[in-house]
This record gives C-alpha cells, structure tokens and sequence, in this order.
C-alpha cells in the first residue's frame, strides 16, 4: 500500500507541483489549500506523513501541526515557509515537525527529507505497536492459573505493580519469574519505558560489573568507547536482577553500595550517577542457606527482599496443568498454522499426574514437542515422551475410571501402542525382539504395529517419530 502524504499550502501552483513530484515518487497524495481545508482532509483521513506552510491566509500552519501531534503522535510532519525565521523554526520543532523547510527549496533535498520523516514515522509507529503487544501479552491478566496459590499471586502482583519498591521473586526454575517479572512491569505506572533483564550468574564478575554499571573508553583491554550500564539504560523502567544468589560475594558489595545510594559509577570512572530503575530480583537458591553458608550477604538479602513472592512448583498446583495445555494447545496450533486440536483422557491424565522438574517450560515444551510431531487430530499418550507417557499407569494395582466416563477400547489401543513404541525402542527398532519383550508373537506385533502406524521391517522397523522418548 502507498504511503499517503497531505500537502498544505495556499499557492496552487505550488500544490499542483509537489502533488506531480511526490506522485511521481510512488506516494497517495492529497492536497489541501488552506487551514480549514486541511482539517477537514485530517478529519476523514490518516496520512503517513504532511507537509504544511506556515503562513496561510485563514491561519497558522504552527497551529495545524499542534493540533496533528495531539491527535497522532505517529504522523510525521515537515514545515515550510518563504520567510527564513529562527524563531518558527524552533518553534515547529518544538511542537514535534520532523523538519523545517525554506522555499525556495531544493527538489532533491525535499524528497530526501520526506523519505527520512516517513522512515522515521514508520519505526516509531512500528515501535508503539511492539510497545501495545507486549503490554498485551505480559499483563497479568494473561498468566494462566486458577488455583488458590496463583490467584494470590495475582491479586499480589495488581498491588505491586502500582508501587516502586523492591520485589524478590523465588521459585524453581521454569516457574515463570521473569513472566511474572515482566507482568509487574507492564500492569505498573512504568510501562513505557524499558523492561531489561540480566543473568547475573551467566558472566564473570568483571563483565557483568561492566554490563551493570557501564564502563569509561580505555577502561581495559576492548574498551575503545565509553558504555552506559543496565542501571542507566533502564532508568524509569524496571531492571530484573535474575539468578541473583549466584552473583560473587564482591559484586555483592558494589551492588548493594548501589541500590543504597541509588547512583552508579562506572568503571573506570569517577563520577557517581543517579538511576531510577525499579529492581526485580529473582533466584532458584535458597538464600537464607547461602547466607548461612556465607556466600551470600545477608545487608544485601534484606535490601532485595522488600517483597517477596514465592512462585509454586507446577507439580504443586496441578490443578491449573489442563488449563495450561489448552493454553499452549491452542497457542503452538496458532502458530504451526494447525486447527484447534484435541487431547485424549488418557494423554491428559498422564501430565496431570508428571512430577514437571522443569516446571511450566518443561509443560510447554512438551506440548509443543506432540503438536509437531503428532500426526493425529487428538494428542494421545504415544505422542508423549516415554517418561511422561509412563505417569499414566495405574498406580497402587488400581485403574482410575474418570468422572466422565472412559472409551475404554481407544484407552487399551493407547496403553498397547505406547508399550509397542517402548519396546521398539529398547530394542533398536526390532520388531521379532520388541515381540518377545511384550510377550507377543511376531504376527500379533506386526499387525498391531501396521494398524498404529508403526511401521518397517521385521529385523529393522522404523519408529515414528512420536514415539520418541526424547524430550
């Protein structure tokens, strides 16, 4: 789609000429030879970019301009006028013009000018959009949870968000910190500006002293220009200290110094700057134990832990786990381009009754593992890796019937294919030796095999690729 440009200006000559140069250049352009006329084309339309004069006989292209930025900041704006003055220029430029233009003009210039002003109009567009998506995706509203714990959680994380102070947040990893990190960040009053995190056990102390602080030119070896910190470049946004229990007893010192006084100073440096950055610090330790231990610095984990929030293991709220995997169901069909797609009784109870080490991103991907590699409308227990496939067993000698009742023949058909798919696995993918294993003949195994997809020789079978206990 051509972008589309509003030309103002009370000559007509002048009109006619840019409408031909700008047309010529591939744009949707309107024109507009007064004020008022100018608003009315604004009033019914959205313009990529306009390009106005300022003196008109029935008003003041200054005005025009004030009232486009008030109504759409995106719209890029360039000024023109005959009369050369210092002051109305920077007085457009005040008011938000990209530009300011003198006539007589040069036409090659002008059309450079317009492309920039468009570019520019554009990323920023671009960026507001990113801006709103995240804002979207990480309010707190769209973590997924039900159970008492999580909606604690939530109601914690409304309250906090409206405040400055400092949170801890604590949990396993693959409990969704930096989610929940991000949420406060983008329910809060600090939103617009940056969101910046850092794993503080993922560099060495001297990197990520200079990652934190910034560093001065000729600081050492490869410091050839001066760097603003993680402090600075989040300043009225918020800044997430992850994996904090692993940060050196050294850096420990200047980073409480820090947050003390909050001022920075770089290294190599010997000025102290002021930073406004909300901190959000998050680990998997135990910290009370690391200070017990000495590696952690107890002035330091009461500076940190103005309010903590403790984020549950997932095998501690399985409760929320079916509602997750219709989440991450509907989320990865989404975008593997995929209709809705179902998951069976059995599959289901499977992941309710998994342990999940890895937490929420372990659930995650192994949703997203079954939705590639599965070739069937409904996700059943062989699409699960073996490990997980194997918490669906009856437990205590005992099967459980669900509450809404079983097809029994489709969970038997299930339970076979899954120990097939084992069994070929154990064995190398040998059909004669997967039999033995299950206690089957060869020709039981073969048919059942062909009947589920399993398919190849007998001393050399193929495993598809959704058995895999890979994971």
């Amino acid at each position: 789609m051509s972008q589309r440009l509003l030309l103002v200006d009370d000559e007509q000559s002048m009109l006619e000429f840019l409408k031909v140069l700008f047309e010529e250049e591939g744009y949707d352009v309107t024109s507009a030879n007064s004020v008022g006329e100018a608003r009315e084309r604004l009033s019914g339309s959205s313009f990529d970019l306009v390009l106005s004069d300022i003196l008109m006989p029935d008003g003041n292209g200054l005005d025009l301009l004030r009232e486009i930025k008030e109504e759409s900041a995106e719209t890029a704006v360039i000024m023109m006028t005959a009369y050369t003055s210092t002051k109305s220029a920077i007085e457009a430029m005040k008011l938000g013009a990209f530009n300011y233009i003198s006539k007589p003009f040069d036409v090659d210039e002008l059309k450079l000018v317009a492309r920039s002003a468009l570019d520019a109009s554009g990323l920023q567009t671009e960026n507001v959009y990113l801006r709103r998506e995240l804002e979207e995706r990480y309010q707190f509203g769209n973590i997924v949870g039900r159970s008492p714990r999580m909606r604690e959680i939530f109601s914690m994380v409304e309250r906090v968000a409206q405040t400055t102070s400092t949170v801890l947040l604590r949990g396993e990893s693959g409990t969704g910190k930096e989610l929940i990190a991000r949420a406060i960040h983008f329910t809060g009053p600090r939103k617009e500006q940056r969101f910046l995190s850092i794993n503080c056990g993922a560099l060495p102390e001297e990197l990520l002293e200079s990652e934190l602080f910034g560093h001065e030119k000729g600081a050492f070896t490869g410091a050839h220009r001066e760097k603003k910190g993680l402090f600075q470049e989040a300043d009225g946004g918020t800044l997430m200290l992850d994996e904090i229990g692993e940060m050196s007893t050294s850096m420990q010192v200047k980073l409480l110094r820090a947050l003390q006084d909050k001022k920075i100073r770089r290294v190599g440096g010997h000025i102290e700057e002021p930073f406004d950055a909300r901190i959000v610090a998050a680990t998997n330790q135990d910290l009370e134990k690391l200070i017990d231990e000495g590696t952690f610095r107890d002035d330091l984990y009461y500076r940190i832990n103005v309010i903590p929030i403790a984020l549950p293991a997932l095998r501690h709220r399985r409760e929320d786990i079916p509602l997750l995997v219709e989440h991450f169901l509907s989320h990865f069909a989404g975008e593997m381009g995929q209709g809705r797609r179902e998951i069976s009784v059995e599959a289901m109870q499977a992941l309710e009754n998994y342990d999940w080490p890895g937490n929420v991103r372990e659930l995650e991907n192994t949703v997203e593992r079954a939705l590639a590699l599965s070739t069937r409308e409904r996700i059943g227990l062989v699409d699960l890796p073996a490990r997980i496939a194997g918490a669906a067993e009856p437990q205590g000698g005992s099967a459980r019937l669900p509450a809404d009742g079983i097809d029994l023949e489709a969970y038997l058909d299930e339970i076979r294919q899954q120990m097939m798919a084992q069994a070929l696995e154990r064995c190398g993918g040998v059909q004669t030796q997967a039999a033995e294993l299950l206690g089957m003949s060869f020709r039981s195994f073969r048919y059942y095999a062909k009947k589920v997809g399993l398919t190849g020789s007998p001393d050399d079978v193929t495993v598809a690729p959704a058995a895999s206990s890979k994971g």
